[in-house]
This record gives structure tokens, sequence and C-alpha cells, in this order.
């Protein structure tokens, strides 16, 4: 379908005038408990946040969502008035739902109902952690079973008998990646965008796996890995060269805005887990489990995940019996969503054609 995109040269004007207020209308803000899912996985629930809001919502994970029906009704330029189901937005590492407020309007626009989940660790959701820049998790497989369960309910309730979609990047697209693998049938169609199959450690996977196990046995688990910071509140563009200022200016604006979106730097156990959640995807025999339609997008640039173990995800869900095609846009940097219109806009319309085509899964761009 044909999108009007926001004009990156009025975009922070546009947002706080016009997208913003228009989400407020049709958004719901809740609470998700994962205590029940974890427990029937074999995971014992994690309580007694250390930050956060522990007092009212303790071990519970935050959402936004976003109902088609409500936006429509404020007749906005561009809706299509059309249901056509719900997408289920599972974000990065160190981001938080708002930061997808751009997207989500979008998804709107095509008729689409959208539910993001604060992982853990993020945002307004629980962590058990005392520095709140840092990124910590003890199982992998948390991130994942909370994930499913959270589109299991919340998720299905907004499809509201449409298809469920999934959206995921980079960390969320390695979570997205397992619960594909995990529940084959609980989404229609999934768009992983540069997901997390591998993490670019600086060194080869083996023997990241060695070193950071064996800093995490010697009491490194909840300490910063070196070499990484807490956030300031100083704006910069490098690392993000080529992607759009006004875009990463409105992002860096809400985490300086918000204390919770501050996180910004990974403990050595997220990273341990992050390598064991890489090991656990490209599983020839998990791989085999997917029958949702995948469309992965590449990023040429990317300085945080390695393309090669996209590759080879691909080809085992292909060798598997799945459906899995990769769109590479060679000059985008990680987040293909924060770079210019020029390149957001062929990414977007590849995304919204591929979720509304019924056809689609078979074809090639």
């Amino acid at each position: 379908m044909q999108v009007t995109m926001i004009d990156e040269r009025t975009y922070a004007q546009t947002m706080t005038d016009m997208v913003v207020p228009a989400l407020e209308q049709c958004r719901t803000e809740g609470w998700f408990a994962p205590a029940t899912a974890e427990r029937a996985a074999g995971l014992e629930p994690l309580v007694g946040d250390v930050i956060g809001d522990s007092g009212s919502h303790p071990g519970q994970l935050h959402y936004l969502c976003y109902d088609a029906a409500k936006f429509d009704a404020i007749r906005e330029e561009g809706a299509t008035a059309t249901f056509r189901g719900a997408v289920v937005i599972s974000h990065g590492f160190t981001e938080f739902a708002e930061k997808y407020d751009e997207l989500v309007w979008y998804f709107l626009l095509a008729g689409y109902s959208v539910c993001v989940l604060d992982h853990r660790g993020h945002g307004k959701s629980a962590r058990n952690v005392e520095n709140r820049c840092m990124v910590w998790i003890d199982d992998w497989r948390r991130y994942v079973v909370d994930l499913a369960a959270f589109a299991q309910t919340i998720g299905q309730q907004y499809a509201a008998g449409m298809p469920l979609n999934l959206f995921c990047h980079s960390m969320g697209g390695g979570i997205g990646a397992a619960v594909l693998e995990q529940y084959p049938t609980l989404f229609d169609k999934a768009v992983l965008s540069a997901p997390m199959i591998a993490p670019a450690t600086g060194m080869p996977l083996g023997v990241a796996r060695v070193l950071v196990g064996v800093l995490c046995k010697l009491g490194f688990s909840h300490k910063r890995v070196f070499g990484q910071g807490d956030f300031t509140p100083e704006f910069s563009m490098k690392g993000n060269e080529g992607a759009s200022e006004a875009r990463e200016r409105w992002y860096f604006k809400l985490r300086c805005e918000n204390p919770e979106y501050q996180t910004y730097c990974a403990a050595f156990e997220w990273v341990r887990q992050a390598l064991k959640l890489n090991r656990a995807i490209l599983s020839p025999s998990a791989c085999s489990e997917v029958e949702t339609p995948i469309l992965l997008f590449q990023s040429g640039r990317d300085i945080w995940v390695l393309n090669k173990p996209q590759n080879r995800f691909v080809e085992l869900v292909k060798d598997g019996g799945g459906e899995a095609t990769i769109v590479r846009f060679p000059e985008s940097r990680h987040e293909i969503f924060s770079m210019p219109n020029s390149t957001f806009r062929p990414y977007l319309e590849q995304i919204l054609k591929f979720y509304d085509d019924p056809m689609i899964a078979s074809a090639s761009y």
C-alpha cells in the first residue's frame, strides 16, 4: 500500500502535534503478570524488583496497546478504516514500547491494532538490578515464555479473530525467532528486522561463550560489560551515521524525559544468555518446527548483530519446510526504521505488503 511518511524536516512537531495525541486517544496502558506462564514452563517467577514500579506491579511486565477501531474513529487522513488484525511488537535491546510510536502510527493507518510489550528489564517492566541503565536476565527462556504468553492473551484479544502478526527487531527478533520455533501456530506472519540471531561480540562466538561463562562463574553476572557505560544526556550520532537525525533526536528526547527508558548497557549474564539463545535458535530441529511465514530484513551496515547467522537461520527454516525470505538493505544501519524516509518507506511498504497479501509468503523481493 502507498504510505505517507512523516516529513523529517518537521518530524518533532508532527509527532508532538499529531501522532502522539492521536495515539493517546486509542491507547491502553497495562501490566501483564507472567508468573503462571513461567511456572508452566519450569521457570521460577522473578519478583522483588530492585527498581521500577515495584510498589504497584511487582514482577509484572508493562505494555501499551492501540485499538484500531478507536483510531479509526478519530478519522485521521490516510487511515484505511478496514480492520486487518493485530501486530505484536517485540522491541530490541535497551529499547522501550514508546520508541515505536511512529511505526505504531503506520500500522494503525493500515488497519492493524498494535500491542507492544516492554521486555523484562526494559522500560517500565520489572527488573532485578540496582543500576537502572543496565539490562540483566537470568534465563533467555523467560523472554520467550513472556512474549508468547502476552501474545496468546492480550495479542489475541486485540486481533479479535483476525490475523495476529509479529514484528520484532534486534534482541526482540532473537526472542521472536525462538517463539516461532516453540509456538509454531501462534502468529500468522512474522517480520524479523535485523534480528539478533547472534550478537556481535567483537570476537568469535565460541571464544565469547567461554570467556563470558568464566566471568559469570567468577561473580560478574550482575556486573556491566567492560567498555560499556551508563546513559548520559549528551546527544550524538556516533555509530548511527546515515540514520535520520530527526528520528534519533526524538528517541533521545524520550530517554532524557523518562528515567525508565535509560537502559543503555548489558550485564555479563545478559550476554551469556544471548549466546545461549543463539545456539538454541540455530538448532536444525528447532528451525524445522517453524510454520509461520517469515520476512527477514537485513542491514548491510549492522554493527550490533551478525548477518551470517541470519542467513543460516533462513536456510535452516527453509530446509525444514518453512517459508522464509531475506530482504537486504545494503546501506542501512541496524535500525532500518530509524533511517531516512528514502530507506524507511520501501522497508515499511514491504512489511505492509507482506502482512496484507495472502499470497506473499511464496513470493520473492
